[in-house]
């Protein structure tokens, strides 16, 4: 660090008296070295901004405020990336007069998307976790990863709440509830502050709620919808020391968010006390003109962003370049504006240390003395042990068994027929943001660079002694009928039929989920429900596998399904996982973070519905959910002893309120449970949901143990957005919903909430505390 916050100051202070409007503005913007969109490899539109037509030399001239992707944008080795990089920092500290380094920036959705580094588990995996402890070590790990290349900064977590499973980038979300996202959301960000790097909210605000479900499309979300289900992970992880934030591509209600002061600065900044940096959505202030036609120019779109409070353009220059230049000097854009935004620039480098005299560019990877794992080639080894230990206890951690008539576990030594396009792909485990899906994909000459074993691999190498036979059935999409009836009469011959069937991650149109990748249906794709439907006609019990980026309407066969087993995207050591929980060495341990559609797949339909968003009289479409939010089955469940409350029944609008579980481990293994405890609110001022979450402590017990949890409510956990606009607490008589899922209550406790109506805001308590005896 440069000192304490005063030297800080001082520092940033002089350096913004003494530089010209070029070196200023220079900070603003990142470079995108090493990328080309003539090859097809980046997402519609973008190509437009993508090809640096400026000399390096004359691009650092006065300075340069971020490198963008590094490692991230094509293969590179360990040592050979961090030397580029350092002799990169090098020449942009003796270009500017002033030797200020870049600050460098990397994806970190499933790990630091880089060539041979661990590839975590996906987001929608950490809510299924249920663990927001296990998910900080996870953040911890992959910034250190980070700091040792000389990276600053991951652009994540995404803190969007699921709201319509036909958008692609459900994949990319925690899941459906507020609660849960912010929760295991600001478990990351403290992960990767521990370790002294910059994680990135994503998407600010109101992206994922986008008019059917479709990527960048508008956005109608009302003022309550913003307030009490998109805002919360926002504020939450903001609590938690997020240092930067990036804006959402949509408009809302017409008003593009990369345009709009109220969120990006009255909201963040002077609701929020936001002190960090806001950067771009990649080419998001080129798209104010492009895209959004609210700017005439790419000067213009500038001066819009800007005063909006973006800071910083990513992934290279475009609009906060010359034509920022020249919109200042011909009195367009305040020279105020550049300063407001170099300060919050420079306050960050300086934090980072990057403006200590000592501060050097040399990655701690370069050092030759270093105690860093070397592979046989000689490079830094970035997926150690250690992270494939992490990267599989996460994984276990997250597998949800959504239905089961008594085939898993697997018995040892059966024949098994595992069928389907995702059994036998090491692709199947990873989301549209890991390295290999994200990159490697468009360098099919290159290698993974790490072992993501398929599940094939770990079921014929399992210590079941399992006779396991392959037949892929049919791809993804596509596919003929000879292939299904090879896959059939396959299953006709085993004991059981394992059906490995989900998603190929993949960008705008590279694949059925990920960016860009938005569904019109949520039946399985192509003609994988044919192939389910195949082996289920032979009598053969099936195992329905999910490898998905979204939940699937299954309605149609989960009657005849043996077991249905969701893993979503779960990593690099995810095929191991599944085994260990076909097997029974591991108890299905996941919860859904996301509600399973019903017939018809109607979206968009979450368990946060009010109402008449339920299944009613007036409409003949059932929205009610076949696996309901917080839903998850184990081999040996856990009893629930009793449920106790303050017997006086009263909680004060200014006050806690205890709920006792007592939970009791009866098996001869470890188990574990999510205890979720949800507020139902019969009178409102607004209409509200019917239920949300407030807490969902998760509790592991021991063979034989038996434990109580107590979990301490605070009234403001139960307040709304009212007719006036403002957040309150109201007195009156409420629920307490304590139970295994949202559709599985164990007790009702109702409770009347005393004393005065009260407004709160952003300092109000948002997370419930627990104890465990």
């Amino acid at each position: 660090m440069a000192g304490d916050r005063t030297s800080r100051e001082e520092i940033v202070e002089s350096l913004i008296a003494r530089m010209s409007l070029a070196e200023k503005v220079a900070q603003l913007y990142g470079v995108w070295v090493g990328i080309d969109g003539a090859d097809g490899e980046m997402a519609p539109h973008q190509h437009e901004f993508a090809e640096l037509h400026t000399a390096w030399d004359d691009l650092i001239r006065d300075g340069l405020g971020q490198i963008t992707r590094p490692f991230g944008t094509t293969p590179v080795g360990v040592r050979q990336g961090a030397a580029t990089l350092a002799k990169t920092q090098r020449s942009i500290m003796a270009a500017g007069r002033w030797g200020i380094p870049a600050l460098v920036h990397e994806e970190t959705l499933t790990g630091l998307a880089a060539w041979r580094a661990a590839v975590y588990p996906s987001p929608l995996c950490w809510g299924a976790s249920f663990d927001p402890g296990l998910v900080e070590r996870m953040g911890a790990q992959i910034g250190a990863a980070m700091r040792r290349l000389g990276v600053h900064q991951g652009l994540a977590p995404v803190m969007d709440v699921a709201r319509d499973l036909r958008w692609g980038r459900v994949e990319e979300t925690i899941g459906e509830d507020p609660l849960l996202v912010g929760t295991i959301g600001s478990a990351y960000v403290r992960g990767m502050r521990s370790v002294g790097v910059l994680a990135t909210l994503k998407h600010f605000v109101g992206y994922s709620a986008s008019k059917g479900g479709r990527n960048l499309a508008p956005v109608s979300a009302g003022r309550r919808e913003i307030a009490d289900v998109l805002l919360p992970p926002f504020e939450m992880a903001l609590r938690a020391g997020a240092d930067s934030v990036m804006n959402s591509y949509a408009d809302v209600d017409g008003m593009p968010v990369a345009a709009d002061p109220a969120l990006l600065t009255d909201l963040l900044r002077d609701t929020y006390g936001f002190t960090g940096t806001v950067v771009a959505d990649y080419f998001s202030i080129a798209f104010l003109q492009t895209l959004h036609n609210v700017a005439g120019s790419p000067g213009e779109a500038a001066g819009l962003a800007l005063a909006a409070g973006i800071d910083v353009e990513l992934p290279t220059v475009h609009c906060y370049g010359p034509p920022l230049i020249e919109a200042v000097e011909r009195g367009e854009v305040d020279v105020a504006l550049v300063d407001r935004a170099l300060r919050r620039v420079l306050e960050q480098k300086a934090r980072l240390g990057l403006l200590d005299e000592d501060w050097t560019p040399e990655p701690e990877v370069l050092d030759a003395e270093g105690d860093a794992e070397l592979d046989e080639t000689g490079d830094v080894v970035l997926d150690d042990a250690e992270a494939r230990a992490l990267a599989g206890e996460l994984a276990r951690r997250s597998v949800v068994l959504l239905r089961n008539t008594g085939t898993l576990p697997l018995a040892p030594g059966l024949r098994l027929a595992v069928v389907g396009p995702r059994a036998d792909t090491p692709q199947a485990m990873m989301g549209c943001y890991s390295f290999p899906m994200h990159v490697g994909v468009h360098h099919p000459d290159v290698g993974l660079g790490i072992e993501v074993p398929t599940l094939v691999e770990a079921l014929r190498g399992d210590a079941a002694g399992y006779d396991v036979r392959y037949e892929q059935g049919c791809p993804v999409v596509g596919g003929d009928d000879a292939g299904i009836a090879a896959a059939a009469g396959l299953a006709a011959d085993a004991d059981v039929c394992v059906a490995v069937l989900g998603d190929q991650a993949g960008l705008f149109g590279g694949g059925t989920s990920g960016e860009g990748c938005d569904a019109t249906s949520l039946r399985l794709p192509g003609r994988q429900e044919e192939l389910l439907e195949a082996v289920l006609a032979t009598g053969t019990p099936v195992v329905l596998v999910l490898l998905v980026g979204r939940p699937y309407e299954l309605e149609r066969q989960v009657d005849r399904l043996a077991a249905v087993v969701c893993g979503f995207f779960p990593g690099e050591e995810g095929a191991h996982a599944l085994a260990d929980v076909l097997s029974g060495r591991s108890d299905p341990m996941g919860r859904l973070p996301v509600s399973f559609p019903g017939s018809g797949g109607n979206q968009p339909a979450t368990y946060l519905s009010a109402p008449l968003a339920r299944r009613s009289k007036v409409s003949t479409v059932d929205p009610t959910p076949l696996f309901a939010f917080g839903h998850g089955l184990s081999y040996t469940p856990v009893e629930w002893t009793g449920v106790a409350a303050d017997p006086s029944g009263t909680w004060a609008t200014d006050g806690t309120f205890d709920v006792r579980v007592t939970l009791r481990n009866g098996a001869a293994g470890p188990v574990s449970e999510v205890v979720q405890v949800y507020l139902h609110d019969p009178v409102a001022e607004v209409a509200r949901p019917v239920q949300a979450l407030l807490a969902a402590p998760r509790v592991d017990l021991a063979p034989g143990e038996t434990r109580e949890v107590t979990i301490t409510l605070h009234a403001d956990q139960t307040s709304y957005t009212g007719a006036s606009g403002r957040r309150q607490v109201d007195p009156g008589a409420v629920e307490l919903r304590v139970g295994a899922s949202s559709a599985d209550i164990r007790e009702t406790i109702p409770v009347t909430m005393t004393g005065p109506r009260r407004h709160v805001g952003f300092d109000r308590v948002m997370e419930a505390t627990v104890g465990q005896d």
